[in-house]
């Protein structure tokens, strides 16, 4: 603050004045003060915005390994079995191929997880087919089966009959539900005390539009964080990533849908998604 030295007063030509005289020196110190403390918080932000794009491409990177983890396990199983075929003493040709066979399916998902990943992250052109939603179900259901069996989860469906198609791209779509999927089964883990339900529901809504649900039996979600749980790197589990449920709504809204959670009772969590039915939602192309 300005120190007060001293005050004079003063008269001429008919006029009478009165003249103080100011210290500065605190003043122009605590303005340098300020200077320097911004300067030090843009460093600082300068810093972190480089460290939240290096932790970025980590996650993402790390999220990429995740979804395409399923096929490449897919493809060492079936090659394992289809050389223990081929060594068999006879070997067990028509087996072996049917395995190759599922070496190539797998693989050819696997490249099309990475160039639709690519396709959401870096906003190109995606491809858009009209897709039966049962149907996508279903694959992904047999993908997810040896796993789900393993963590010993009892899974039932429900598909509404005579659905409609969606436009949309058929490798996202699936990406989503098999995201719910694993998301619902490793919040069953711990679970001993009752069975690990898992339900994946199809129904038709009004007026053009359907809905997906995927309902679990685990500890549920705490209401507070019910929306939290779809933020960029907002994760519940000690190894989760974070990333997994933001892309998820991602791909569901630029379908022109929406994703949302709520709790089931007594026990679990329900994820909902909506897709429309009819339309050329134009976010699809330019997302």
């Amino acid at each position: 603050m300005p120190v007060l030295i001293g005050v004079a007063t003063f008269e001429q030509g008919g006029y009478q004045g009165v003249a103080f005289v100011l210290d500065l020196t605190d003043l122009k110190r605590a303005e340098e003060v300020v200077r320097e403390s911004a300067r030090r918080y843009h460093d600082l932000q300068m810093q972190l915005a480089h460290v939240n794009r290096v932790t970025t491409v980590g996650q993402l990177s790390a999220s990429i390994a995740h979804e395409i983890n399923q096929p490449l396990s897919g493809i060492l199983t079936n090659a394992s079995t289809c050389l223990r075929m081929l060594t068999a003493d006879p070997p067990n040709v028509s087996g072996a191929q049917e395995t190759a066979r599922r070496s190539i399916r797998d693989a050819n998902r696997a490249e099309d997880i990475i160039s639709r990943l690519r396709a959401l992250f870096v906003k190109k052109h995606v491809q858009i087919d009209l897709v039966d939603i049962n149907d996508a179900s279903r694959e992904v259901i047999s993908l997810a089966l040896r796993e789900l069996e393993s963590s010993q989860v009892i899974l039932r469906s429900e598909f509404a009959e005579d659905l409609p198609l969606v436009q949309g791209d058929r490798i996202q779509l699936q990406q989503v539900i098999l995201n719910l999927i694993r998301n619902a089964s490793d919040a069953m883990r711990d679970i001993d005390d009752r069975q690990r339900d898992l339900a994946i529901k199809t129904a038709k809504t009004e007026p053009d539009g359907l809905l997906v649900t995927i309902q679990d039996s685990g500890p549920g979600i705490d209401p507070t964080k019910l929306d939290r749980i779809f933020d960029t790197f907002y994760t519940t589990k000690p190894d989760g990533l974070g990333m997994g449920l933001s892309v998820c709504r991602t791909i569901v809204e630029a379908h022109g849908g929406k994703l949302w959670a709520t709790a089931a009772g007594p026990h679990g969590a329900i994820f909902q998604f909506t897709l429309p039915v009819t339309g050329d939602d134009p976010r699809l192309r330019s997302y």
